[in-house]
């Protein structure tokens, strides 16, 4: 690991890398208080996250990092679950040398929630708990039917257009991943939720979850109104069958994380006092 300090709004940030699978995985720390690390989503980097991040490193130490082929991560030739799973246990595996004071909360937003969820299933002990921000949904049924695919593809292709003009400037916002991959992501995280209730009988930690009431969007017509019932339904049927597990609703869609930050700064900063 080598690094460097910036000061961002009065917090210290230091900035290090770790090396892992062939890929330099970009990381952040900065803030005091009890350890968090913020794993964000498919399609997010750490400077799409800069607001939630400053609020919660107010009162957190918050460890930050991209995912491979996002934002300052250098592109890779493979993207799947598993290998981004392999980018947040690279980035967890030496504790001593983040410097936290004890095993940190695990604040995970869309994908990133997901991936928290399997690391704290395969890791029980290096997690204090989770927070899940609008992801790591045990889904009854897929999300994405046959029906929906050219939607979905139509969608990759759109986000992948505008990711080029990010490329184009070398921004830390970028997105190395072309349509294709975000296709292919999107199909394989609905087979990870499906299967994603069996992991999380296996954490004993607190759970909490931060989700979008309209996750498709607040349209009455087309296929918003299924997607979001679907959304609801994998959520409460978790409540219930862990009651450990609990569960806040935003009126937002997915981007939440961007368009409610205080607010899930606030939710996080009860949750993790309790």
């Amino acid at each position: 690991m080598a690094g460097m300090t910036t000061n961002r709004g009065g917090t210290a940030v230091r900035h290090f890398t770790v090396h892992h699978d062939g890929v330099t995985v970009p990381v952040s720390r900065g803030g005091r208080g009890r350890p968090l690390v913020l794993c964000p989503g498919l399609n997010s980097t750490q400077a799409d996250l800069h607001e939630l991040t400053g609020l919660l490193r107010r009162d957190h130490d918050v460890v930050t990092f991209d995912l491979r082929g996002h934002g300052l991560a250098p592109a890779a030739d493979r993207c799947s679950f598993d290998v981004f799973l392999g980018d947040l246990v690279a980035v967890l595996a030496e504790p001593g040398r983040l410097g936290l004071a004890g095993p940190p909360v695990l604040v995970g937003y869309s994908l990133g929630a997901d991936l928290a969820v399997h690391y704290a299933s395969e890791h029980p002990d290096a997690v204090a708990g989770l927070v899940l921000i609008d992801g790591a949904n045990p889904l009854p049924e897929p999300f994405i039917t046959g029906g929906d695919l050219a939607a979905f593809r139509a969608m990759a292709e759109e986000l992948a257009t505008r990711q080029e003009a990010e490329r184009a400037r070398g921004s830390a916002r970028q997105v190395s991943l072309t349509a294709q991959d975000i296709h292919e992501l999107n199909l394989e995280i609905d087979v990870v939720r499906s299967e994603i209730l069996t992991r999380y009988r296996k954490i004993d930690r607190p759970i909490s979850m931060i989700m979008s009431t309209s996750i498709a969007g607040d349209s009455g017509e087309g296929r918003a109104p299924r997607h979001n019932r679907l959304w609801r339904t994998g959520v409460e049927r978790l409540v219930r069958e862990l009651p450990r597990v609990s569960a806040s609703w935003l009126d937002a869609d997915h981007r939440l994380v961007f368009t409610h930050a205080p607010e899930i700064a606030r939710i996080i900063g009860r949750l993790v006092r309790c």
